[in-house]
This record gives C-alpha cells, sequence and structure tokens, in this order.
C-alpha cells in the first residue's frame, strides 16, 4: 500500500492552514460563494482560483453553484456572481502580507485554530458549508474543553433591564459553580452580566464570541471586562486582527454562539432583538432554546415570550430548568433556586401514604391502610419506598415520619 511521506502530509496540512487564514483576511464571514468554494475544492484549490482564475473558470468549479450573496443587488445570474465574487477577493488578497501576518497574531498571544487542530471545537461541523475558515483565539482556556457539554449561551438584549441583568448574572454564576462554560458575545447588557455572574463563580469558565478583531475589543465600554475574560478565560472570533465589527458581522458571529453551545437560553429580549436570530440558528442546529419570562407588561421581554408562544423555547425561570436542557440534565438537585427534594419525586400514592402518617406519633401499617383507602399490601409497599427514602421510620410495628419527612 502506497503511503503518503509524512513530510508531504505535514506540508500539506501547513499549505491548508495558510489558505483557511487567507481566506478569513479576504472574505466575510457570510460569503456563500467563498465558503462553497472551500468546501467543494479545498481550501488551498480555492484560493489558487481566487488568485488566478476567471469568472467562467469559478463557474465550472463549482457546477454553475454559485450563490447569491444577499448583500450584492449587483449580481444577477451565477456568472455574474462568480465575477462579483472575485472582484471582492482580489480586492483584499493584493494588500495582504500573510506572514507578517502571522508575526502580529504571535506577538499578541493569539492562537489561529483551523478543523484538525487538537483545540478545534468538533460542534462547529454541525455548521458544515457555513462553518468559519479558522478561529482567532486569546486566553490561557483551551476551546475543545470550554464547549463541551456543559455549554450553555445566555443571550439577550443590550438595552437590559435591572431585572433581565440579575436574571443573566444569577443564572451565570449558578450555571458556572456547576462547571459549566456560559457563552455568550461580550455586549452591554445581558451578554456582560452573563460574563459577570460566571466569573464571580468559583469554577466553571466563560468564553465571549466576538464580532471584530481581537486587537479591537468592542464595545469599548466592555474593555476591562473583556479583558478579565482573555485573563482568565478565552476570546474568541473569526475576524481577524484589524478586523472591525459591523452589524452584518455580528449577525453572522451569532451562529458561532448557537454552533459552540449545548444550548441557548434568551434571558430578556424585545420583540425585535438580534438574539432572537442565535435562537433561531441554535433550533436549525438541534440546539434546545429556552426563554426566561418576564413581565407581560414589559416590552424588553416580549421577544423571550414570542420565543415560547411561536417557537416552542422552554421556559427558563431556575438554573435546574438550564440544566434540563443540556445533554444528560443535572445531577439531582443542583443549580435550583428551589431545589427539589425527594417529596417532588414521589408518586401519588406514596405522597398520600405520607401524608396520612402523623408528623408526631406513630400509626400501625393496618391502621394507615384504613386512613388512606388502600391494601396492608399496597401500604407495606409504599412504605418500603418511603422508608429507602429516608422519609419514615418503623418501630415496633409502629410507623412515624422522620425529620426529613415532615
Amino acid at each position: 500500500m502506497n503511503r503518503v511521506p509524512r513530510s508531504d502530509h505535514l506540508a500539506d496540512r501547513e499549505r491548508a492552514r495558510r489558505a483557511r487564514i487567507t481566506w478569513s483576511l479576504i472574505a466575510e464571514p457570510s460569503d456563500a460563494v467563498a465558503l462553497l468554494a472551500r468546501d467543494r475544492l479545498g481550501p488551498g484549490t480555492a484560493l489558487d482560483l481566487a488568485r488566478e482564475a476567471g469568472p467562467d473558470e469559478l463557474l465550472a468549479a463549482l457546477d454553475g453553484d454559485v450563490p447569491a450573496q444577499t448583500a450584492d443587488p449587483g449580481a444577477g445570474t451565477p456568472r455574474a456572481r462568480a465575477v462579483r465574487a472575485l472582484e471582492r477577493w482580489r480586492g483584499r488578497l493584493g494588500g495582504i502580507d500573510l506572514d507578517a501576518v502571522l508575526e502580529d497574531a504571535a506577538r499578541r498571544r493569539l492562537r489561529i485554530l483551523v478543523p484538525g487542530d487538537a483545540e478545534w471545537p468538533q460542534v462547529l461541523d454541525d455548521l458544515q458549508e457555513s462553518a468559519p475558515h479558522c478561529l482567532w483565539v486569546q486566553g490561557p482556556g483551551r476551546l475543545e474543553q470550554l464547549t463541551g457539554p456543559r455549554t450553555a449561551a445566555l443571550v439577550g438584549s443590550r438595552a437590559s433591564t435591572p431585572y433581565g441583568e440579575d436574571v443573566a448574572g444569577s443564572l451565570a454564576a449558578a450555571f458556572a459553580d456547576s462547571g459549566g462554560t456560559v457563552v455568550s458575545g461580550g455586549a452591554y447588557g445581558i451578554d456582560a452580566a452573563a460574563h459577570r455572574g460566571a466569573l464571580a463563580a468559583r469554577d466553571g469558565a466563560t468564553l465571549a464570541v466576538l464580532a471584530g478583531g481581537l486587537d479591537r475589543l468592542y464595545p469599548r465600554g466592555n474593555t476591562p471586562l473583556l479583558e478579565r475574560i482573555r485573563e482568565n478565560h478565552l476570546l474568541v472570533s473569526e475576524a481577524p486582527i484589524g478586523t472591525s465589527p459591523t452589524r452584518w458581522r455580528f449577525l453572522a458571529r451569532n451562529r458561532l454562539i448557537a454552533a459552540l453551545s449545548r444550548a441557548v437560553v434568551v434571558v430578556e429580549a424585545a420583540w425585535r432583538s438580534g438574539a432572537l436570530s442565535t435562537a433561531r440558528l441554535a433550533d436549525e442546529l438541534s440546539r434546545p432554546v429556552g426563554a426566561v419570562p418576564g413581565p407581560v407588561t414589559s416590552a424588553a421581554s416580549a421577544g423571550c415570550h414570542r420565543l415560547v408562544r411561536e417557537r416552542g423555547a422552554v421556559l427558563i425561570t431556575e438554573p435546574a430548568e438550564l440544566l434540563d436542557l443540556l445533554p444528560g440534565g443535572p445531577a439531582a438537585g443542583e443549580g435550583s433556586f428551589a431545589a427539589q427534594d425527594e417529596l417532588d419525586l414521589l408518586t401519588p400514592s406514596d405522597r398520600r401514604v405520607l401524608d396520612a402518617v402523623p408528623p408526631r406519633s406513630g400509626l400501625s401499617p393496618a391502621r394507615l391502610a384504613d386512613e388512606v383507602g388502600f391494601t396492608e399490601r399496597e401500604v407495606g409497599a409504599a412504605l418500603a419506598r418511603l422508608e429507602l427514602l429516608g422519609l419514615v421510620e418503623r418501630s415496633a410495628q409502629r410507623v412515624r415520619r422522620t425529620a426529613r419527612g415532615s
């Protein structure tokens, strides 16, 4: 069997890495033609076409399938779209010195991740063709570890209320204390409250996914917060250094927040909040979506109520309900504002027997059977279960409640 020499394999990987980084420099995250060309042809071959091919060659290489760009009204036919794509890419290719970019990234202690790297999170495979070309990350956290089964996004409006910020902070702190990772976008309002809550927890971590380059922390008012996340956990962006955040980059960024998380909870959002797009993208990726209710008179929560009513989002009122969204659910009783105990888990018949046991004296099983209208055998089975839970105890043929069952 012929084997590719190890040195050739490493060289191919390095070429693919450099091609992916170059794509991140010349194509917007939402550039569907670039993403399709990269996936169909491979990053290196697609980049060669971007440098040298004519529109007909690109059209042929993609079998005539050149997606339309929502923000490119001038490209009507597939060939016209191919022309426009080549113009976009070549307009940026001429000004790129990739080695200088890599040196700048290393100087800033940025890591650049591509598929196949140990730190690359496998959950991004769910994005398929829209997966990022690469990720730029900064901080001591390991991305593949921070995006495990206990990872949840808490998102919401920038124009938040004290109620929304309090809930976001409390949910984030409890979730992080349970060992979870809180993902959000580093923005004002709910995002910032979620990050702060996670940072205040003893355990867990928080991950900020930004829309611009990591050398331009945005919004500026959150710079101290983002610096704390960078020092203790991790900042992530698909935008290279030197990139300013823009509206379309924020919208593209939302798919990363959804994909990197195992569940998304919208804490507070107005009717047309951008956080609703994160929820929609999460739903498309088969991620569970939750929404925190607010006052019915509050416009700031209208988007959350809309998610519950129109898209079937799970109502979230406490940390245990957030944990329930995740694979495997919570460990028993953890993270709850109103802690669940054994009494909440009893069957109606067991609860009826327990209610019949006096709180300060005892009864015989036969007397209990008369009291509740069950057979002695049925009462005996219920008492055995209640005794195992530590809710009752038997002594001299009499049954009494324990302190736990009172």
